[in-house]
């Protein structure tokens, strides 16, 4: 990696590891040199300590109490190669309702939660069914956020992970209202990546919200046929471990009260 100067990095890098700046600005000493240089800057009041060996640059005429670094890039600079999914995917891929509290990345190791003034950034381990298959980016994309470029899950795998965690994804009501302003769905990118989690009740989930969405999404009877084919034999809670709704006999799933009448304008 190129060298910079201390400045030009602060610019590109506005949350950094102490990794990073190590390799970049190569100061005399190596990681206890950098150790040193960036002790000047926070005394300074240009960087604020954020979780350890993680810093952020504070912005001019912004004091550091005040100063709350965005909590992606905060995120990518604990691990650069991870992968936002959830309501954080679904924020990235401008279709979420409301503000949300968690911010989620999958990554190959995990670490604690960092705590940054109201968020919580959460790193989780890769879903153990792509882990095992070797496809982690499968269903991903790229995203532009503050000059960066950041992985997230794309609308086809945020949609069945959403149904798999939706208490991750903002709840059911926020994940249902976010998940329908995806602009199109790659139907087979969808279904592949249904049959990589192999769940009976993550088939029956997506089946009903396209039956939904059929005309928006372009879903033939076909398709819906073969989610229905692979529903749950016996119904299933849509969400687990909670008790009373509504059965929706074709897909073998019980609704909770609040959502039964969702998307039925849509339905033809």
């Amino acid at each position: 990696m190129k060298r910079q100067a201390t400045n030009a990095f602060f610019k590109n890098n506005p949350v950094f590891s102490l990794n990073l700046a190590t390799e970049v600005l190569s100061p005399p000493g190596g990681k206890a040199g950098t150790v040193e240089r960036l002790k000047y800057h926070l005394g300074k009041g240009r960087l604020k300590r954020v979780a350890r060996e993680i810093y952020a640059v504070i912005p001019p005429g912004t004091s550091a109490e005040q100063f709350q670094p965005d909590p992606f890039l905060v995120a990518i600079a604990v691990r650069p190669k991870g992968i936002f999914g959830y309501h954080s995917a679904l924020e990235l891929l401008g279709v979420s309702h409301s503000y949300w509290s968690i911010c989620t990345l999958f990554a190959a190791k995990i670490r604690r939660p960092i705590r940054l003034n109201g968020t919580t950034v959460k790193f989780l381990k890769h879903p153990k069914a792509f882990r095992s298959m070797g496809e982690c980016n499968l269903g991903t994309r790229k995203v532009e956020r503050l000059g960066k470029v950041l992985s997230c899950t794309g609308p086809e795998r945020t949609l069945v992970e959403g149904f798999n965690r939706p208490e991750l994804a903002g709840g059911l009501e926020e994940f249902l209202a976010s998940a329908s302003g995806f602009p199109v769905l790659n139907l087979e990118l969808l279904e592949k990546i249904l049959q990589v989690y192999d769940i009976r009740q993550l088939w029956a989930s997506v089946g009903w919200f396209l039956e939904r969405f059929q005309e928006t999404f372009h879903v033939s009877e076909e398709m819906l046929e073969r989610m229905e084919y692979n529903r749950p034999k016996s119904p299933q809670y849509l969400i687990r471990r909670r008790r009373g709704g509504v059965l929706q006999s074709r897909w073998s799933l019980i609704l909770p009260d609040e959502i039964e009448e969702f998307g039925e304008s849509n339905v033809p």
